[in-house]
């Protein structure tokens, strides 16, 4: 998933391989495989970025099977020790 801006700053995600094409005449929209349409606040370019970073790291993730999309857990304490 990609996150990006609607024009009112509210932020959602999207799955990168539902958008048919992007459209810049003057906003950013994007348009869905099912007609759905998105109009964003971050360039063309900057979305086009966000799709490549993506799919760089699910090929890095498919390479490594022991690599995770999630951030690293805090370590747990030990038993007895307080936070």
């Amino acid at each position: 998933m990609i996150i990006v801006t609607r024009l009112n700053r509210t932020r959602f995600a999207v799955n990168p391989d539902l958008i048919e094409r992007i459209q810049a005449a003057p906003d950013t929209t994007l348009i869905m495989v099912d007609g759905a349409t998105f109009i964003v606040r971050e360039t063309m370019d900057e979305v086009i970025t966000q799709i490549a970073d993506f799919r760089a790291r699910v090929l890095a993730a498919a390479a490594d099977p022991t690599r995770s999309f999630a951030p690293p857990s805090p370590p747990r304490p030990e038993f007895g020790e307080m936070r």
